[in-house]
């Protein structure tokens, strides 16, 4: 890479890391690496390894491409309903990406649940961030708590909750139709 390169690479960790809210120190522990080396990195000092790289876009829940792209630099991005990446989920369940990568504040997802559907039969937790999670269409039930105590909430549309995604959680569909729901979480939980 040409020292050009290595600074703007240094630049782009920067302000992926800044966006997620970490310090140089949480950064190198999530990748494995120095502070000092992230540290040098950043100011365009020193270079990475593909294998660090890798570390380190994981840490901040982007892939090694987007830190060179320089397309994301754009102020909006027009996602089309029909164009929303699916997410593999379980049966009888669709979870789509509205945000698009590379996350940067916040990721958000639309959801279809049909009746009888849930997002699982455990609760799950993923990071350590806020999530919204609104109804738009239909009934659903959240679950939050650990499954042996988890405290139901039966949601219309228009309901709303907030909880750390750190707390297990769980929908599930009683209604006789498709709900549709959103969830959106800030900061990006990790990849």
């Amino acid at each position: 890479m040409t020292e050009s390169e290595t600074e703007y690479l240094g630049v782009r960790i920067r302000a992926y890391r800044n966006m997620r809210q970490m310090t140089v120190r949480g950064l190198a522990a999530e990748a494995k690496a120095s502070a000092s080396f992230i540290s040098q990195l950043e100011r365009g000092q020193t270079s990475a390894s593909i294998g660090m790289l890798r570390r380190i876009a994981g840490a901040l829940g982007i892939t090694v491409a987007d830190l060179f792209n320089e397309q994301d630099e754009v102020g909006h991005r027009v996602v089309r309903r029909a164009e929303r990446p699916e997410l593999p989920t379980k049966p009888g369940t669709r979870k789509y990406l509205i945000s698009q990568r590379p996350l940067q504040n916040l990721e958000m997802y639309a959801g279809e649940l049909d009746p009888g559907a849930s997002t699982g039969d455990e609760p799950y937790a993923h990071g350590d961030s806020q999530e919204i999670f609104l109804i738009l269409r239909g009934q659903v039930t959240l679950w939050l708590g650990p499954a042996d105590s988890a405290a139901p909430h039966v949601l219309a549309p228009g309901d709303s909750v907030e909880y750390r995604t750190s707390i297990p959680h769980r929908v599930v569909n009683d209604g006789d139709e498709t709900a549709e729901v959103l969830w959106t979480i800030g900061p990006p939980t990790p990849a």
